[in-house]
């Protein structure tokens, strides 16, 4: 949340559109092509500045897994939509807004100098603090902006690192944050006192030794370290929590989506919880971990999780990696997705991205389509969940309303094949007091008798419970 007593910085907004002109192939239309165009320059542009940013080789692999060549594209407009979102996210007010289409990306300033000049009027003329770009920049595109148009200067992913600093609560989300923001930074000390080198060889080589730049790096580096060895702590105790956890017969649902999507929410009306629900994007940044009894009395494991978004900084995806374990790990995800979002389809393309770079997206899964009491009636009526037995489950539920949520329990009782409840015949004796209160609770009782201090029982319970009371089992 934004502190009352910070002032709001005033945001000019820059939306930019990669289009190329020609003429359309055989059986594509010419505005199909230019989107495929635009989508392979953006993806030219965001691989060099990765290479700029000195991304390590195996995230910059998956750079191709977070701009999926098949996946529905954001028209500038939708995208202009999600920073304005991301914008008031990290409490700015937005005095103004251009986009800029151009064919392919200025490998200088990414939009051009003449529009830079433009751009540096209009934020002047609305006394902005700070230009944000809907895209990637390279260091020294950034710096060569600045010059122009003499402001502050953030692109998207400084941008959504700034929303996660703010949002951080718990240590372990912190961290994590300041690792990513560590890493973003780096690069962007290059360039500044270059003249001034270490100590070296040849002439005009010959500096007066270390250098602010130098000395810099090295407290980065340094820092970086520290923090990774922090993070490392956190892992190892995630995962000593997970072993004890996996000790015990409970299944990991993780819920993912797309940023607001209402997966906290959703999460809150299922296990009762209090966690942070906001409309404001990434609200939640540390995961969280509730119990819920099923419909067949088995006990299950909810996590809320990180919200995914369109081109996630690679930083991130690097830096989260204890927090998204989680989701790795899981026997169920459960995949939340905005029902009345007019970009729903391209927002679960993206989270299908983030999937595959965790190797996750072959795990069993369940579709959530959320907030369907946002839509026009004749529209919700229209609605159907999935059976039991298709291939891709849909669930439709509104979280903030709870509709749906009994049949959603129900379609994750089915879906989980571990600890399967099953129906048993049993004679136990009446002093087994412990073992009778634990099938009453744990299970389902169709019929009790009692006869020469035994009771006969049908009941089904899961197999868990069952294996303790298997010596009274009925054949």
């Amino acid at each position: 949340m934004v502190n009352p007593s910070e002032q709001q910085e005033r945001a000019f907004l820059v939306g930019v559109e990669f289009r190329t002109r020609g003429r359309a192939g055989p059986g594509k239309s010419k505005k199909g092509t230019a989107i495929t165009a635009g989508a392979q320059a953006a993806r030219d542009h965001a691989a060099s500045v990765a290479a700029s940013s000195s991304v390590s080789s195996s995230l910059l692999s998956s750079s191709s897994a977070l701009l999926p060549a098949d996946s529905p594209d954001f028209s500038s407009e939708e995208s202009l939509d999600e920073l304005r979102a991301l914008a008031a996210s990290a409490g700015a007010e937005i005095v103004g807004e251009f986009t800029q289409r151009k064919d392919r990306p200025d490998p200088a300033t990414l939009i051009g100098k003449g529009k830079l000049e433009e751009i540096a009027g209009a934020a002047a003329s609305v006394s902005a603090d700070v230009i944000l770009f809907d895209h990637d920049l390279s260091p020294s595109q950034q710096r060569n902006i600045e010059r122009v148009v003499q402001t502050r200067v953030i692109d998207r992913t400084q941008l959504i690192l700034d929303i996660f600093a703010r949002h951080a609560r718990t240590r372990e989300g912190q961290l994590q944050v300041e690792l990513a923001q560590l890493e973003y930074m780096l690069p962007r000390l290059a360039g500044r006192g270059v003249e001034m080198s270490q100590l070296g060889g040849g002439i005009g080589t010959r500096g007066p030794g270390e250098t602010q730049l130098e000395t810099d790096r090295r407290k980065i580096f340094r820092r970086v370290r520290h923090v990774k060895q922090q993070i490392e702590n956190v892992r190892r105790i995630r995962a000593q929590q997970r072993q004890r956890r996996e000790s015990v017969p409970v299944a990991l649902v993780a819920l993912v989506g797309y940023t607001n999507a209402g997966k906290s929410t959703l999460f809150n009306a299922l296990t009762k919880a209090n966690v942070v629900a906001s409309s404001r994007m990434f609200a939640t940044l540390d995961p969280t971990i509730r119990a819920v009894e099923l419909p067949s009395k088995r006990k299950v494991l909810f996590s809320d999780t990180v919200g995914f978004i369109r081109q996630l900084p690679h930083t991130l995806v690097s830096a989260f990696r204890a927090t998204l374990e989680e989701v790795q790990r899981a026997t169920l995800i459960m995949q939340v997705s905005d029902a009345s979002s007019p970009v729903s389809a391209e927002q679960d393309a993206q989270v299908e991205s983030v999937l595959k770079e965790l190797e996750a997206d072959k795990k069993p899964r369940l579709r959530v389509m959320n907030k369907i009491d946002l839509l026009l009636p004749k529209q919700r009526e229209s609605l159907r969940d999935s059976d039991a037995d298709d291939k891709v489950q849909v669930i439709h539920v509104s979280a903030a309303k709870g509709i749906g949520l009994g049949t959603l329990l129900d379609r994750v009782d089915a879906l989980l094949e571990g600890d399967r409840p099953r129906r048993v015949r049993l004679r136990i004796p009446q002093k087994e007091g412990k073992l009778l209160a634990q099938l009453q609770a744990g299970g389902h009782i169709y019929s009790r008798q009692y006869q020469d201090g035994l009771v006969l029982m049908d009941a089904e319970a899961p197999a868990s419970l069952l294996r303790r009371v298997r010596s009274f089992v009925v054949e």
